[in-house]
């Protein structure tokens, strides 16, 4: 459902692509301001790892890293309800 929803909002062209992850991106720097968020940071390396490699590389190691990292948080968290009981 969101692979789906992602593709039919993300522009068809490269250059569309590449614009609106730049905007997002320089939105995102200007987070601190009300309307704009730091969310648009990460949105906009999203859609740029859809044509440059290093981006997309740089995506994948995140994901492996908040995966392992939100696992380990998991199993203390289980570990610790264990020893409550």
């Amino acid at each position: 459902m969101v692979k789906k929803t992602v593709r039919r909002m993300m522009p068809a062209s490269r250059i569309g692509r590449f614009v609106v992850g730049i905007i997002l991106i320089l939105g995102g720097l200007l987070g601190f301001l009300p309307v704009l968020g730091f969310w648009m940071i990460p949105l906009g390396l999203l859609i740029l790892s859809h044509d440059f490699a290093s981006v997309r590389r740089f995506r994948r190691q995140s994901e492996v890293k908040l995966g392992r990292w939100w696992q380990r948080c998991r199993e203390k968290k289980s570990s610790e309800e264990e020893g409550d009981e």
